[in-house]
């Protein structure tokens, strides 16, 4: 029995390096990362990260997460059908040409493909190449396909949450007052692959109590299936990490309410059709009701009176070392006031040694930092300001 589950299990591994979905997202990933450096480059005519950093965010945390995920479903026995997976990677492609990548959230995948398979029953539809799996779906609700969709969805809570902080991205927009302020974006994919089981001929039921949510079937198989998650966020009236946490937790909630409510679709299929379609909507109510708390608060990243709002910082340059930290405001530059980012500069010159600078925290307290300078550090600190007359992108709040 154990050797039949060990080879199931590396045969369930290999097939996630033949899953379409795998490739496309390491595809998607680096497309996110030179769009984003090319319109850094645009605002600011130096990139915040390196075009690579999406694509090295795509798998650690995901793969942690996935495997955790993976114990628990296969402990508790619950299986998915074959059709449901194929329709989950073909929403994934189809949602990903709206260009948003928020829309391949597990929410709106999983959700669009748990009704998919309710009506291709319903109707005898089936998708060529796959028609055998689809003929053995049979007229009923399956509510195994809303519980891994609420794990998921707290999956992507807790991505949004440790991760979606990470890096994100500075841009400059225009206001509806006409004047050049600063946003920051996230805009995220990752990979959770799952170990699910489906039906099949390799695994009999090792206890007569498992699974524990079945499928009616009595043999099963191990697949490994990369699932998508999408992030984008824009905030502008608070700072980023703290919105970005605040929207990760709300969704970490959300996801285990679906879990316990789907759960219930075992015993009351009608429940499952509920707890899916609360997802959808639930998870679009939250994007919804975070853009518009953030456009109902004043502008956080905007021109100072009283000194330079750091909107970004280079990591590993000169600044980053410092310490400073975006939403920061820098106040005095080696004594001496600075209001615009050509006296920043120019008070960085009396002294091309060493930079003392005078910061407000994003406490409203003052502190000091200095650094000695090398010969092209004072062009090159690596803070980015908001400035009027920088190339900006579409209007915003």
């Amino acid at each position: 029995m154990v050797q039949l589950w060990l080879v199931e299990f590396l045969k369930g591994t290999g097939k996630l390096f033949l899953h379409p979905v795998f490739y496309y997202l390491v595809f998607l990933a680096g497309i996110l990362g030179v769009r984003r450096v090319k319109r850094e480059r645009k605002n600011f005519h130096i990139r915040a990260e390196d075009a690579y950093f999406e694509l090295r965010q795509l798998f650690p945390k995901g793969v942690l997460i996935g495997l955790v995920l993976s114990a628990a479903t296969i402990c508790a026995g619950i299986a998915v059908p074959f059709a449901a997976l194929v329709l989950i990677a073909g929403f994934t492609f189809l949602w990903s040409l709206t260009t948003n990548v928020r829309w391949i959230s597990p929410a709106y995948t999983m959700g669009a493909a748990f009704f998919a398979i309710i009506l291709m029953a319903e109707k005898g539809w089936s998708i060529p190449l796959f028609s055998e799996a689809f003929q053995s779906i049979g007229d009923k609700v399956y509510p195994s396909i809303v519980v891994v969709l609420g794990l998921l969805l707290i999956a992507e809570g807790i991505l949004i949450d440790k991760n979606g902080p990470k890096g994100t991205s500075p841009k400059l927009a225009k206001s509806k007052r006409g004047q050049t302020i600063g946003v920051h974006e996230v805009k995220r994919v990752w990979m959770v692959p799952l170990f699910l089981l489906v039906p099949g001929d390799a695994l009999h039921l090792p206890f007569e109590w498992w699974p524990v949510f079945h499928l009616g079937a009595k043999e099963y198989s191990l697949i490994f299936v990369p699932f998508a998650i999408g992030f984008y966020q824009q905030i502008k009236g608070m700072l980023p990490r703290l919105a970005v946490k605040q929207l990760g937790r709300q969704v970490m909630v959300f996801g285990l309410v679906i879990t316990i409510v789907a759960g219930a679709g075992y015993w009351y299929p009608l429940v499952s059709i509920i707890a899916a379609a609360l997802a959808v909507i639930g998870r679009e109510l939250i994007s919804l009701f975070a853009l518009l708390k953030d456009e109902g608060r004043p502008v956080y990243f905007s021109r100072k009176n009283h000194g330079l709002m750091i909107i970004g910082v280079i990591p590993d340059s000169p600044a980053c070392k410092m310490g400073l930290q975006v939403g920061e405001i820098i106040a005095k530059a080696n004594g001496v006031i600075v209001r615009d980012e050509t006296l920043f500069y120019e008070a960085l010159q009396k002294n091309r040694a060493h930079c003392k600078l005078e910061v407000l925290d994003t406490n409203g307290e003052i502190r000091f930092v200095q650094r000695a300078l090398f010969e092209g550090d004072h062009h090159e600190l690596g803070i980015l300001f908001v400035q009027e007359g920088q190339k900006y992108d579409k209007k915003t709040g």
